[in-house]
């Protein structure tokens, strides 16, 4: 087993796979292979070796962090004379479209909702975030849909902001992905969870230059961050494979914003997916969402096959 290195000029800690595998001590594995069934993405061959080699001990560094903050709550309670609930621990997950960050906080959602600390895990995404369609549209912003200014950034960090305060109720926005639009009057509700896990895109989006005091952005309220990595090469083949497989399942559906792809020959539907590619999801990673990666606490990097390969682990 290869000791993990410090990257030059970084504050990283870089671990391959059996290096980081061996962290997980005796952290038990939780999930059988139907969990793991009903937690896998499209085109993901998610194994139960990987939750034991790369997630496990994730899970386990997590809980480490939930229990501190909880103390850390607990000694502030203390000071201030006071006596409540705790504090949700909030985690941020970033990635690309299509590298598999849903699978990956689906999974770390069951991990560490079998913790006996914090069973109460909460999984928001901010695709519930996005501007309704028709907002877009006015705003001539549909062909950027994801970027950072196709969010209501404001309604997040309302969101978040209350999710910290500890409100008994917050509700966030839902998001229909065979509708391709928010669905009017749906609501998620969070109540009180000992864990967030608020996964999308941008989520780790540095603030400008120049902020003004009064300014808060998402990853203000996180206690631990996330970044989902892959070579774009790679992230790009896989967004391709999974258009083809959802033309013959999610895109058949009548009601589906995408049905009208379901006639395209395979050369066809490459075509198209290879076009949105180029002209929207590989531009936004290039422009906003890499330029985070560096932002996240640790880094998870996946090889060609979808494995995690390597794990950047920011030191403190």
């Amino acid at each position: 087993m290869s000791s993990p290195s410090l990257l030059p000029l970084s504050r990283f800690l870089s671990f391959d796979r059996e290096s980081w595998a061996a962290l997980r001590k005796t952290t038990p594995l939780t999930l059988s292979e139907s969990d793991l069934d009903q937690l896998r993405g499209v085109n993901e061959a998610l194994s139960l070796d990987e939750v034991v080699q790369v997630y496990l001990p994730l899970s386990r560094l997590l809980n480490l962090h939930v229990g501190a903050v909880q103390a850390l709550h607990q000694a502030s309670q203390t000071f201030l004379g006071q006596t409540g609930g705790q504090v949700p621990f909030i985690i941020g997950l970033a990635g690309s479209v299509a590298v598999g960050k849903s699978t990956t906080a689906r999974v770390l959602q069951a991990l560490l909702s079998r913790w006996p600390n914090h069973p109460s895990v909460a999984l928001v995404t901010t695709d519930g975030f996005l501007l309704p369609n028709d907002v877009l549209r006015e705003r001539n912003l549909m062909q950027r849909k994801g970027f950072p200014e196709s969010y209501d950034r404001g309604a997040l960090v309302r969101f978040l902001a209350e999710v910290k305060a500890g409100a008994p109720e917050v509700h966030a926005p839902v998001y229909s992905h065979p509708l391709y639009d928010i669905v009017p009057g749906a609501t998620q509700t969070v109540r009180q969870p000992d864990v967030v896990i608020v996964e999308g895109l941008n989520v780790l989006q540095a603030p400008p230059s120049v902020r003004g005091d009064d300014q808060l952005f998402a990853s203000d309220f996180f206690d631990y961050s996330i970044y989902v990595d892959a070579d774009e090469r790679d992230i790009r083949a896989w967004y391709i494979e999974r258009f083809l497989q959802l033309r013959a399942t999610v895109f058949q559906e009548p009601g589906s914003y995408f049905n009208r792809y379901v006639s395209l020959g395979d050369a066809e539907a490459r075509a198209t997916a290879e076009d949105i590619w180029q002209r929207i999801n590989g531009v936004n990673l290039r422009e906003n969402i890499l330029p985070t990666r560096m932002r996240a606490h640790l880094i998870l990097h996946k090889s060609t096959d979808h494995r995690v390969e390597r794990v950047l682990w920011r030191r403190i």
